[in-house]
């Protein structure tokens, strides 16, 4: 089945128990928390009971959550304290998972909690799959050139000996694209690989909110180009490529506007650096819609994505867009028809793409229409009857409530030979 095919009928998951483990579910507000919460409403919608065990913090929650959420005791990760690492699960954590009596383990995190899920479903024979959200090497490459706690060249060796130990031994793994796909089997992670693509809503992220009174408030003129970008401000996001090319615009005398809609500890850094640069904050509802859709060319240079979620709201939106030619981003950017695809860091090329777009507005609309379009194929409806088809696949195999047949030889062995 093709990740994008029309789903008419849904693989039904009433009366199911999933333990979803996960290391950000409600403490920070990215696109692996905002995507997990989604798959969880959507479960329990549909009539299964999920049980998310995850780090929590002393500060208010970034998320409103969805579903029962247990905490993990965890610890700030070492130069980059809004991120967590679980120290494993407490004693209340597996009294709870014992009393849930899942009949799917679904791993979002391969860290230490993940792993023990991992033990702990193997020895009572229920099945394990697992999602793959962080392009966790990309990001020790990244955290290498900033920080030397993280260089060490044997971190990213160990980290794939990790990767391919742990994944050897769920039953599925779900990519977000093909491309990450394809890099984990040329690291020699083969097994049960799935696409799961990310999903859009389209009437929440529309070229319909677009407004003008919102851009006057930002001192946008109608006449402005505005080159926006919308997500966390952390440097792995090559957020030192978009301030380069927005002060070469300026020093080239392109009349443009600059917003970034986001925050992080890249923020003060970026603010000093482009000091006529709208910062809004970080937004939500109606008001990031808005804030999409009053853009004129969406600007991301991350080459550390697994999807991308950013920039199909932007293109949802009707913005064209000009990305990394990196995963996530190739699969959603088709070059020279909904945006543009430059080599990742290359700011001339980047600089290129994006004077050519603030110079016709012509082409900005085309390509805007064009992207609109490509991201209708990302209906989040569609999006998670897939991963429900890919739970009913692991079911039929393992019959029982607790997936029996886990523990012969066969079936087992059958799917995790299954490629996508």
């Amino acid at each position: 089945m093709s990740p994008f095919t029309d789903v008419s009928v849904h693989a039904p998951v009433a009366g199911r128990r999933i333990a979803l483990f996960a290391g950000a579910y409600n403490h920070i507000s990215d696109g692996v928390a905002l995507t997990l919460n989604r798959l969880v409403r959507y479960l329990e919608s549909r009539g299964a009971k999920v049980l998310i065990f995850a780090p929590t913090t002393n500060k208010p929650p970034a998320l409103s959550h969805n579903g029962t959420l247990i905490s993990v005791p965890s610890i700030p990760v070492p130069g980059r304290s809004d991120y967590r690492l679980s120290v494993g699960i407490s004693r209340k954590g597996w009294s709870r998972l014992e009393a849930f009596e899942p009949d799917l383990v679904h791993i979002a995190t391969p860290d230490y909690a993940g792993a023990q899920a991992l033990k702990w479903a193997k020895s009572h024979q229920v099945p394990v799959v697992s999602s793959f959200h962080t392009h966790f090497t990309a990001y020790l490459k990244y955290f290498a050139e900033y920080n030397p706690l993280y260089r060490m060249d044997f971190l990213e060796d160990t980290a794939w000996r990790y990767g391919r130990w742990f994944y050897s031994q769920v039953e599925h793994i779900y990519v977000p694209s093909p491309s990450i796909g394809d890099m984990l089997r040329s690291n020699g992670i083969t097994n049960g690989i799935r696409v799961w693509a990310r999903g859009v809503d389209p009437k929440r992220f529309s070229p319909d909110h677009r407004s003008q009174k919102w851009r006057l408030a930002q001192d946008f003129e109608n006449d402005d180009v505005v080159v926006s970008y919308v997500g966390r401000l952390v440097w792995e996001k090559n957020l030192a490529v978009f301030a380069d090319v927005l002060e070469n615009l300026s020093a080239a005398g392109i009349a443009y506007k600059g917003l970034i809609v986001g925050d992080g500890p890249a923020q003060d850094t970026l603010k000093e650096r482009l000091k006529d640069t709208v910062f809004t904050g970080p937004l939500e509802g109606k008001e990031l819609a808005t804030a999409y859709a009053s853009g004129d060319v969406f600007l991301f240079p991350s080459d550390t994505e697994t999807f991308g979620n950013v920039t199909l709201e932007a293109m949802a939106s009707g913005l064209p867009t000009v990305c990394a030619n990196a995963s996530g981003s190739d699969l959603l950017v088709l070059d020279g028809k909904t945006g543009y695809l430059a080599p990742p860091r290359d700011t001339s090329a980047f600089l290129e793409c994006v004077t050519r777009l603030i110079s016709d507005h012509q082409l900005r609309e085309t390509l805007g229409r064009a992207a609109r379009e490509r991201a209708m194929a990302f209906e989040w409806t569609n999006i998670m009857g897939h991963l429900a088809s890919y739970y009913q696949e692991i079911w039929r195999e393992f019959p029982g409530k607790h997936g029996d047949a886990l523990a012969t030889s066969g079936s087992g062995r059958r799917i995790r030979k299954a490629v996508a």
